[in-house]
């Protein structure tokens, strides 16, 4: 339903710059004095469609140019065997002509090299040679092979749940119900922690380096026992010492008093180390795998005592730090990469710093504290939230027999009105109960709570204010209502009464996407005129392994923050800033205004690099109050709509549920197995065609227009669709076929272990890519109040690492790789084969820092 047409994506730089240059041309001292610097300005004419470019023209002052358009001037000349290799890196430090001619020729010259298309700036990791990939009949086999492996588990599962609410449901009263419940909840799970162990030393032992093809029997084995570590309740204990224990007991060797509060599940823990006293922050992978070329490889990652470990970091296979180490928030250790002791290193690749990341004192927390919280934990647990998850209905039930007598077995007909109705009922009190009262919760309870932490004060770990605040975390971070208000004007109001900090907030009508979290809210500042893109997560909580403390985060005025960024309390960064994607905001140094930051270490760039001007005219004045009333409009029901959309899928889960409760008289157990493969199958299906009928069943096509476009706001329904389903097919060809109906030009046997796809109608993948966990590629960019998109292609046989991050119009050829923790910006041109790697990314060569060689099978 496209309301209004937008202009069509282009490319070329600010008009007024380009015939500006026009009218003045070079003068005799402008003029090339060298070949290089000829030949650059030919490649850059080209690209700017002008006759002729001053060498000492500023490519964003003079010559209007924009990062997209500089990034394929880099791509052009790479394409020149004649010239040194440029980076975008290279154009911001170097924005002219000569300045640049003399730093690459230099580095060339330095480097003791021929012109080659490489560019080198630290430690590669290492990409072995492809096999042949698999074949189709494999390929398909091993999806039917999973898909029974469902089924199996499904049965299981059934069979085992009906015995316990059975048993359950012969207590006599609420009381007998209750202490049933805790025997049966509690014993159920137990056997959920302890089958994820016993499948794991079954079916592998104990994990080796050895890499294998994907699609195989070795394959499938490590996807069980994979998609059983990530179904594991343990996974909500992250913070916890128990979810330490449960790590050594899958085998991970680990240390006294380590804190992991990454959910980030790692898989073959045989083969990871932690010394004593070691903290892994949130969002961090160490999984000890990676895939690359169409194969698993496994690998080892080693840390030593009393390291630190950032936020949205990634550690890549054959990595080590040494004692007392710390890498630093959006930082990556490439396969190789060792970390001696006591240094600090940050970046990705990570490179050395003096900046000291550990923020906090330590505490006294010893092993009785630790000892105390976790069995505190595990009475919590077996006595309060097992028993109200597993019998909380039949204690309903016993109470409010006019309900049992409804809901038993065969009091109405499989096609009965009254079966509808009940699920109507039900439904509806459920869901918009939660609606409702959750946003009323979410407002005082954590509140309520936050009383007891004092910002500033050092807290040890595992204590009643450690308990308070990962409650509070816990409560302010639900997706639900941020997905709910996100992308429109309501989003203010609802962090407003979180607890945010947001001043006298300039209304756009986009201030926050759907995905921003925090450690609390009530320690969030944002400054008026701010707009903030999915993504952010605001770091105000330091720890250390015995301590904690919350502070204050502010983010200035008139800032612009990109996607997928870390920011965390004591940032470097001041009023009107541009904090592009994946940059790793700095904690050292003056602090920045006025400027933009990329890369991870980051660099300044010109603040308007990322603008385009051409629509600021509606973001002022009459206008802008006409075009907000309209977005907002918009907005709401954009909101009323997905407000349905959810109702009417829970509505027929419910409807299925009952129906379930009718049938299982006459087919036990198969109903119940039936009820969780319907689910299973049910669920793409609803939110695919709920996706395809937002456009109307036609595709996307690329845009350039105001965040004030009718457009725009179409646009914005297609990412408030729900996607969690997905991560249930990784590494599964179910999820290439997911991605096919949502409309994805994907290949034949692409593996997906992870990967987001923002606009899927944008992206084309070719056959045997690979796709690792934590990735994504992004088919647009919002930039202070302009939205541009346009496609990506990733070509055949292509790998893109664990956490890297594709930009919009990006073409990637046959056979090239993307090193984890990359960010490869928009526009660039990857050659075939080529080896990327950076943030932000630039090709690479071989280096030193090697990992061993892996045990090649299958």
């Amino acid at each position: 339903m496209l309301e209004k047409p937008a202009e069509s994506l282009t490319t070329g730089p600010d008009e007024a710059g380009v015939v500006n240059h026009k009218t003045h041309g070079p003068s005799k001292e402008s003029s090339p004095s060298t070949d290089t610097e000829r030949d650059l300005a030919e490649v850059l004419a080209g690209v700017v469609c002008v006759e002729q470019v001053s060498v000492d023209s500023n490519f964003f002052d003079d010559l209007g140019a924009n990062s997209l358009v500089m990034t394929q001037f880099c791509a052009r000349v790479r394409k020149r065997p004649d010239l040194p290799p440029v980076s975008i890196k290279d154009i911001y430090r170097h924005p002219t002509i000569r300045s640049l001619a003399t730093a690459v020729t230099d580095t060339h010259v330095e480097n003791g090299v021929t012109a080659t298309p490489a560019h080198v700036s630290s430690p590669g990791p290492e990409f072995p040679e492809a096999g042949p990939p698999a074949g189709t009949l494999k390929y398909t086999f091993c999806g039917v092979l999973q898909f029974l492996l469902f089924l199996g588990y499904s049965f299981i599962a059934s069979i085992l749940t009906a015995h316990g609410y059975a048993w359950i449901s012969d207590g006599s009263n609420v009381t007998d119900i209750y202490l049933r419940s805790v025997v049966f909840g509690g014993v159920g799970f137990i056997g959920m922690c302890a089958f994820p162990i016993a499948a794991k030393w079954i079916l592998i032992g104990r994990w080796k380096e050895r890499d294998f093809p994907v699609w195989g029997l070795t394959y499938l084995r490590f996807w069980t026992v994979k998609v059983l570590l990530h179904a594991n309740p343990m996974v909500f204990f992250v913070g916890n010492p128990l979810y330490v224990l449960y790590l050594r007991a899958l085998g991970a060797r680990i240390g006294a008093g380590v804190t992991i509060l990454s959910r980030n599940v790692p898989v073959c823990t045989d083969l990871l180390t932690i010394g004593a006293g070691t903290v892994i922050r949130k969002e961090s992978f160490f999984l000890c795998y990676r895939a690359h070329a169409g194969r698993i490889q496994t690998g080892p990652v080693t840390l030593g005592r009393n390291v630190l470990i950032g936020e949205k970091t990634v550690l890549d296979i054959a990595t080590s730090m040494g004692d007392g180490a710390q890498l630093g928030h959006t930082s990556s250790l490439h396969s190789g990469q060792a970390v001696p002791s006591d240094q600090r290193w940050h970046g990705s690749p990570a490179q050395r710093t003096e900046l000291d990341y550990v923020r906090v004192p330590p505490a006294g927390c010893g092993t009785l504290r630790r000892v105390g919280f976790g069995l505190a934990t595990v009475g919590q647990l077996f006595l309060l939230i097992v028993p109200l998850a597993v019998g909380g209905l039949y204690m309903l039930l016993a109470e409010l027999p006019a309900l049992n007598d409804r809901l038993q077995s065969g009091t109405s007909g499989l096609f009965s009105s009254e079966l509808y109705a009940d699920a109507l009922i039900v439904s509806g009190v459920l869901f918009f109960g939660f609606v409702f009262l959750g946003v009323v919760f979410l407002f005082t309870v954590p509140r309520l709570l936050n009383l007891l932490i004092k910002p500033g004060k050092v807290y040890p770990l595992y204590g009643i204010h450690y308990s308070t605040h990962r409650v509070i975390a816990r409560l302010t971070n639900v997706k639900f209502f941020k997905w709910l208000f996100g992308d429109s004007s309501y989003i203010v109001h609802y962090l407003r009464g979180l607890g945010y900090d947001l001043s006298r907030v300039e209304q756009t009508g986009s201030n926050f996407g759907t995905e921003v979290q925090h450690e609390t809210p009530y320690l969030c500042s944002v400054g008026s005129g701010t707009m903030i893109a999915d993504g952010l997560s605001i770091v105000n909580a330091d720890f250390s392994s015995t301590s904690f403390r919350v502070s204050r985060a502010s983010i200035g005025r008139h800032n612009f923050l990109g996607n997928n960024i870390a920011y965390p309390s004591g940032a470097k960064t001041g009023d009107n800033c541009l904090l592009a994607t994946k940059v790793m905001v700095p904690l050292d140094g003056e602090v920045r205004e006025g400027v933009g930051l990329l890369g991870s270490p980051c660099f300044e760039i010109p603040r308007s690099v990322e603008r385009d001007l051409r629509f600021d005219h509606m973001r002022t004045g009459d206008e802008l109050r006409r075009n907000l009333a309209a977005k907002n409009r918009f907005n709401i029901r954009s909101m009323m709509l997905f407000l349905l959309v959810r109702w009417l899928f829970f509505f027929i889960l419910t409807v299925i549920a009952l129906a379930d409760v009718e049938l299982y008289g006459s087919f036990g157990y198969a109903a119940i197995a039936a009820f969780l493969v319907l689910s299973l199958v049910l669920t793409p299906l609803y939110f695919v065609l709920v996706e395809r009928a937002i456009v109307a069943f036609r595709g996307l096509q690329p845009q350039l227009c105001s965040i004030y476009d009718p457009y725009f706001w179409w646009h914005e329904r297609l990412w408030k669709v729900p996607d969690e389903y997905l991560n249930i097919f990784n590494g599964t060809p179910f999820k290439n076929v997911i991605w096919r109906l949502l409309g994805v030009r994907i290949g034949s046997r692409v593996f997906d272990d992870g990967c987001y796809l923002t606009e899927r109608m944008l992206t084309t993948i070719g056959n045997d890519c690979t796709l690792n966990a934590g990735s994504k590629i992004q088919c647009h960019s919002q930039e202070d109040g302009t939205f541009k998109s346009d496609r990506s292609t990733i070509g055949d046989g292509c790998t893109i690492g664990v956490g890297s991050h594709v930009h919009y119009g990006v073409t990637m050829g046959d056979g090239s790789v993307l090193a984890p923790d990359a960010f490869l910006m928009k526009g660039e041109e990857v050659p075939q084969h080529a080896r990327w790697s950076g943030n932000p990314a630039t090709q690479t060569r071989d280096a030193p820092g090697r990992p061993p060689a892996l045990a090649r099978q299958g």
